[in-house]
């Protein structure tokens, strides 16, 4: 089966915090301030609501039999709508196995959310058996099911207490990890007008997400380790070749241990 493994970065959704606070005639600046001063006196945290995260950039690795891809969906102008309608095609098109770090807590409950919001036609990541019978066993919806998986689930025993970082696990299994960026600076970095650096790092974190999941691969017996290290050093290749300065960056931090 196809491995899509994907990943998101969100704003602050300027326009509905204008419509459901009544922010109108702010600045996004004022008004991002209003909605997080508003959500750590809701929460202590500024971490907004998943349904007022607007989608700036999805990530994604796509391996096939023949290919291995690490790419953003669209390009630096695409809308939200563009974005979501794009991974809602992928899905349509490849049918792949979906593979995510914490999928099941933010990314996919935002993308539920702020599809509805456009004609989008998802029925694909929908179906639950109605129209193809194998889904019923096995679809994207299911927690326990492996159409999607989401590792900090599975990692974590589903247990929230024994959740860790991608960064973390990602370091000590060699891998990168956030290399110098972090989610909670993408406002500032969107601010400054560099929507280039929010994809590239959301790029890291799928590569990142996917070289942990061969780890995990190999854990469970799916492969061995002579296919593991194939993995590996067909990811490495691409990166090298890929002439992307992020890409080469992520290949030289990325340690044999």
């Amino acid at each position: 089966m196809n491995v899509f493994v994907f990943d998101i970065e969100t704003i602050p959704d300027i326009d509905g915090a204008r419509r459901l606070y009544n922010l109108h005639g702010l600045s996004e600046e004022d008004v991002a301030k209003a909605v997080f001063h508003k959500r750590r006196q809701q929460a202590n945290t500024e971490f907004l609501a998943h349904h007022l995260h607007k989608i700036i950039a999805i990530s994604a690795v796509l391996v096939t039999a023949d290919r291995f891809t690490v790419w953003s969906l669209g390009d630096e102008q695409s809308s939200e709508q563009d974005l979501l309608e794009r991974f809602f095609g992928g899905l349509q098109r490849y049918t792949p196995k979906m593979v995510s770090w914490n999928g099941n807590g933010f990314d996919l409950p935002v993308i539920h959310y702020r599809s509805l919001l456009y004609p989008i036609n998802a029925a694909q990541y929908w179906e639950r058996g109605n129209r193809q019978s194998e889904f019923q066993d096995n679809n994207y919806l299911s927690r326990f099911h492996e159409r999607h998986t989401d590792l900090k689930d599975v990692l974590s025993g589903y247990n929230s207490e024994a959740a860790v970082s991608l960064n973390d696990i990602s370091a000590l299994c060699g891998f990168p990890g956030k290399m110098g960026q972090h989610g909670n600076q993408v406002w500032d970095t969107w601010l400054k007008g560099d929507i280039k650096s929010v994809r590239n790092y959301c790029e890291t974190d799928v590569l990142n997400t996917y070289l942990v999941y061969l780890n995990w691969e190999r854990n469970r017996g799916v492969i061995d380790q002579q296919q593991y290290q194939h993995q590996c050093d067909r990811v490495r290749a691409e990166l090298i070749k890929s002439e992307q300065p992020h890409l080469i960056e992520f290949e030289k931090h990325w340690i044999d241990l």
